[in-house]
C-alpha cells in the first residue's frame, strides 16, 4: 500500500517525540491501560471527542485528568448532576443596566478541554447542551453564535445507564463522540502497583504539560495527510453495509460513522509511526467507533458485541 509523497514526511522528528512522551506520561498515570490511552490520543489528533464508560472507581476521572495535564491546554471540569441547568454549561446573557444591553458571559464550554464527568448523571436537556458546542465549535444563545477555542476536545465520563441516577445519552449525543471506551479491572500486576504507589491525585497535580495547542494543530494536520487505500475504503464501506443488515441490528452504520472511523484509523497509524493506514488499524479501533452507534433490535442487545460480529462477518479483500 503506497504512501503519497508528502505524507512520509508528515512529523518531525520533535512532534513524534513530544507525541510518544506524552502516551508514556499518560501511561505513567494510569496504569496497565496502553491500547485505552492510545486510543484518548486518537480522538484528540482526530478532532473528535471521547467518551469514557465504566463502573465507579475504575480510572475514568484519572485518565480524563492525566490527558488533560499532559495536553497543556486551557482545561475546565463540570461535574454534570441532576440540577445542572444548559446555562451553566454553555453560559447565559445578563442585562448591563448601564450599557443597556445583554452582555453574555461564557460557561466553562468555553475552553480546549472540557471535562464533562458523569455526563449521564444530568438530565437529557443539559447533556444536548453540548452538542453544537461539539458537532460546531461554537455554541447559540439567545440567536447569537459564539465560537469555541481552537483546538476544542471533550472528554466526558460516564457510569453504566444501570447505575442508579443516570440517564441514558440520547443516540444523537453518542454519535457526537468518536470513540468511547470502557477500562475495565486492571491486570493483577497493574493493580499491585497502583495500590502500592503514590496517590494518583498528588501525582497528576506535580504533572507537567508535554503537547500545546501548536503541537496538537500539527498532528492534526498529519493526520489528514494518512493515506488511505482505495481497497481500504472499500474495507470500511464493507463494514458500513453489514452493519445495516446484521442478524440483530435495528439501526447500522451512518456514512458518518465511516467517515469517523476512517479518521480515527488514520490518526492511529500516524500514533504507530505510518503514513498509510492498514485494515488492522481499522479493527483495532472498530468496537470503539462503532458500539456506541448501533442500536440493537432487543434492549438486551449489547453494541460491543454486535460490533464483533460485523468485525468477524467482513473479510478483508
Amino acid at each position: 500500500m503506497a504512501a503519497s509523497p508528502s505524507a512520509a514526511h508528515m512529523l518531525t522528528d520533535g512532534l513524534r517525540t513530544t507525541l510518544d512522551r506524552a502516551q508514556t506520561q499518560v501511561n505513567g498515570l494510569v496504569l496497565g491501560k496502553a491500547h485505552e490511552v492510545r486510543l484518548a490520543f486518537v480522538a484528540l489528533l482526530s478532532d473528535g471527542h471521547l467518551l469514557i464508560e465504566d463502573l465507579p472507581g475504575l480510572g475514568k476521572t484519572t485518565l480524563a485528568h492525566a490527558l488533560a495535564a499532559t495536553l497543556g491546554l486551557q482545561f475546565q471540569r463540570v461535574q454534570f448532576t441532576s440540577d445542572l441547568l444548559p446555562a451553566d454549561v454553555v453560559g447565559v446573557s445578563v442585562f448591563d443596566p448601564q450599557a443597556r444591553r445583554f452582555e453574555f458571559h461564557p460557561g466553562p464550554v468555553f475552553t480546549q478541554v472540557l471535562l464533562a464527568d458523569e455526563i449521564n448523571r444530568a438530565p437529557p436537556r443539559t447533556q444536548s447542551a453540548l452538542l453544537e458546542a461539539m458537532a460546531e465549535h461554537q455554541v447559540t444563545v439567545d440567536g447569537v453564535s459564539h465560537r469555541l477555542p481552537d483546538p476544542f476536545f471533550v472528554i466526558a465520563t460516564q457510569n453504566p445507564v444501570d447505575v442508579s441516577g443516570t440517564y441514558p445519552l440520547p443516540d444523537s449525543q453518542l454519535d457526537r463522540f468518536l470513540l468511547r471506551l470502557a477500562l475495565g479491572y486492571p491486570g493483577e500486576a497493574a493493580e499491585r502497583d497502583l495500590l502500592a504507589g503514590s496517590d494518583r491525585r498528588s501525582l497528576i497535580a506535580q504533572t507537567r504539560a508535554v503537547l500545546g495547542s501548536d503541537e496538537v494543530v500539527a498532528a492534526r494536520h498529519a493526520v489528514s495527510a494518512v493515506h488511505a487505500s482505495e481497497a481500504l475504503v472499500h474495507y470500511v464501506q464493507a463494514l458500513l453495509a453489514r452493519s445495516r443488515r446484521h442478524p440483530g441490528v435495528r439501526v447500522g452504520l451512518s456514512p458518518r460513522a465511516g467517515l469517523a472511523l476512517l479518521r480515527a484509523a488514520r490518526a492511529y497509524a500516524l500514533l504507530l509511526g505510518r503514513a498509510h493506514v492498514l485494515p488492522e488499524d481499522v479493527q483495532a479501533l472498530f468496537e470503539a467507533v462503532a458500539a456506541h452507534r448501533l442500536v440493537a433490535e432487543t434492549q438486551a442487545g449489547a453494541g460491543n458485541a454486535l460490533a464483533k460480529s460485523i468485525l468477524h462477518a467482513v473479510a478483508v479483500d
